[in-house]
């Protein structure tokens, strides 16, 4: 896939940006074998964090819903899963069972485009600052939700 370097790069600009030291940022993650980097919540983005039963499908009905959704993480498993959204969404969010850091909280971030043992893009970011639109992510996890529901009944039956 060409172009992917340079759009990583971006990317890596775009993630460290947050940092209190970005060039010090930059610099550990790319040597950094785990290539991870600690970076603060609130400033370019929050992050809501879904239980991966309801976040891989709210993925899915996400990724029918818009061209190409905003950055997506996951941990080892998939266990959870965080959303990108814009900042002081944390603090509006409402949402039960998610989970969320904004302001004044950090989370572990991948570098772009490399595999870690406990965290993994599942939507890199793409360096333009796009992010999941909170409303339309709301959308997909009540759509998500649904379906869970309806195959919970089904089952059932």
């Amino acid at each position: 896939m060409s172009g992917s370097g340079a759009s990583a790069k971006i990317a890596v600009e775009w993630l460290a940006s947050v940092a209190p030291d970005p060039d010090a940022c930059r610099w550990e993650w790319e040597r950094n074998p785990l290539g991870i980097a600690l970076l603060p919540a609130g400033r370019r983005w929050d992050v809501l964090i879904l239980p991966g039963e309801l976040g891989c499908p709210t993925l899915d009905v996400l990724t029918r819903l818009v061209d190409r959704p905003g950055p997506v993480l996951a941990d080892f498993g998939e266990a959870r899963m965080g959303f990108f959204v814009p900042p002081g969404t944390a603090a509006r969010w409402l949402g039960t069972g998610v989970r969320s850091a904004g302001r004044g909280t950090w989370i572990v971030v991948p570098y772009p485009g490399r595999a870690t043992g406990g965290v993994r893009w599942l939507v890199p970011p793409d360096g333009s600052g796009t992010l999941n639109d909170a409303s339309l992510l709301e959308l997909a996890m009540h759509e998500a939700a649904g379906q869970l529901a309806r195959r919970e009944r089904g089952q059932r039956s």
